[in-house]
């Protein structure tokens, strides 16, 4: 590494919105060096969150979702070429080509992936989607302004909500099989996934939970015609969206060395990535969906987050820290936010709701479908939804901060009533879900493929 850490090159694998933000911090953090942001898709970064809102109610195309640059980075921007690895010693990335770029320093934000149809053979059938891509955005809003007669959603968390909800604003018929007892039960526990389940079906939403999809099948011609259920029902339907939570991108890293696994690729609190032994590197970074970082707030359990927000902020650290000394370091120790709008709702949450034994509704009520519910672990506050009540949500993130006592005390600026009884969140285990949540604990090990190396004598 340069002695000077404002000069040298830096490579970006993932030309995401967690890459193009560290590239513009690199600059404003005073970083004169050359920068390389390396992505797989054809494209400079885009946003993703409207894919599922704007894009498929056919108020924006697939087209104009690119994020605007705060400024140019000044980078080679290398896109449509995939990472095949690292190699850590000789500090090359190796590219698909068979090209090797070398750094000084690498910040690894690869993202997620959507996870696809267990049965490739199935889920190559004509109308079996995926949304994740620019592409497949475009391409299921085709679909749905031609009118099918029903769309079938497998997965019930918040992609296959805000599919569901954009359907529905269509005037088209959907049906969602959920594995779990609720939709969006994985992220914000049971209390708002029954609140949740009410809105899908007040809308017209034919909603299945306690099912699986067996099976999909096609017409003799390779086209989806219908999906068998484990309770024995089928559901016939002209497109089938597959929303069954992500994948995080770290295959590409299996020989590096690196503390890369299904969970994302662990670092600790200021983005260093971790090698699958425990030891941290000074040169390699993470950010965003693909990484996992400690959280003191939250037991300093590992954190993996699938939330635009931390992208951002994560970025920001991930830059700040690739150029600075190690006593000038700073943390990322961001409260998790995130937000959904759905069936006319606008759902948002910070902290980490999984992280909790008991709930209570702090403000409004199930029956208003207005409300604000704070959720506690072991006698204090650590996350808070709203339901159409945004303004509070300031004021459970500082008794998040501030690791507040469970359950909250008043305070609210319109709090009407006080609180209720605190219930139990009723957090069900990940393997009844048929995705997972958006924000997830996963543990103190580095990684789950940690093996133990004797001695040599």
């Amino acid at each position: 590494m340069p002695g000077d850490l404002k000069d040298g090159r830096i490579v970006i694998v993932g030309a995401s919105l967690a890459g193009l933000r560290a590239a513009e911090g690199l600059r404003d953090e005073g970083f004169t060096g050359s920068v390389t942001v390396i992505g797989d898709e054809p494209h400079p970064p885009y946003d993703r969150p409207p894919l599922s809102k704007q894009v498929l109610l056919g108020q924006a195309t697939a087209e104009t979702t690119g994020l605007p640059m705060r400024h140019d980075p000044d980078a080679e921007w290398r896109l449509g070429v995939r990472a095949a690895g690292v190699d850590l010693l000789a500090k090359q990335v190796l590219l698909e080509d068979g090209e090797s770029l070398p750094y000084d320093r690498l910040l690894i934000a690869t993202g997620t992936r959507a996870r696809p149809w267990a049965n490739p053979d199935e889920g190559a059938l004509d109308g079996v989607v995926t949304l994740r891509t620019r592409e497949d955005a475009g391409a299921l809003a085709e679909r749905l302004a031609a009118g099918p007669e029903r769309v079938l959603v497998i997965g019930g968390g918040f992609t296959g909500s805000e599919i569901a909800s954009a359907c529905r604003e269509r005037g088209l018929a959907v049906t969602v099989a959920e594995r779990g007892p609720a939709p969006l039960v994985g992220a914000l526990g049971g209390t708002l996934g029954k609140l949740a389940a009410v809105m899908h079906r007040n809308h017209g939403v034919d909603l299945r939970t306690g099912v699986t999809v067996t099976a999909l099948h096609g017409d003799g011609n390779g086209t989806f015609t219908h999906a068998q259920l484990s309770d024995g029902s089928r559901v016939d339907a002209d497109v089938c969206v597959v929303a069954l939570g992500a994948i995080r991108n770290v295959e590409w890293l299996a020989e590096s060395g690196l503390a890369a696994g299904p969970r994302g690729i662990a670092c600790d609190a200021g983005s260093r990535a971790f090698t699958m032994y425990g030891i941290v590197t000074d040169d390699v970074f993470v950010a965003g969906d693909v990484s996992r970082f400690p959280h003191p707030l939250f037991g300093y359990q590992m954190l993996s987050l699938e939330h635009w927000g931390n992208a951002v902020e994560q970025a920001a650290v991930a830059a700040h820290n690739m150029v600075s000394p190690g006593p000038l370091q700073r943390p990322h120790l961001a409260i998790p936010t995130f937000w959904s709008t759905q069936f006319g709702l606008n759902i948002k949450s910070v902290g980490v709701p999984t992280y909790s034994d008991h709930v209570v509704i702090a403000q409004g009520s199930l029956e208003a479908r207005r409300l604000a519910m704070v959720y506690g672990y072991q006698g204090r506050v650590t996350a808070a939804v709203t339901v159409d009540m945004a303004k509070s949500l300031d004021y459970y993130r500082h008794l998040i901060e501030t690791a507040a006592p469970f359950p909250p005390p008043p305070g609210a600026a319109d709090r009407a009533t006080a609180a209720d009884v605190p219930i139990p969140s009723d957090v069900p285990d990940p393997s009844v879900l048929s995705h997972g949540p958006t924000v997830a604990l996963t543990g103190y090990l580095p990684d789950r493929r940690l093996a133990v190396v004797q001695p040599t004598r």
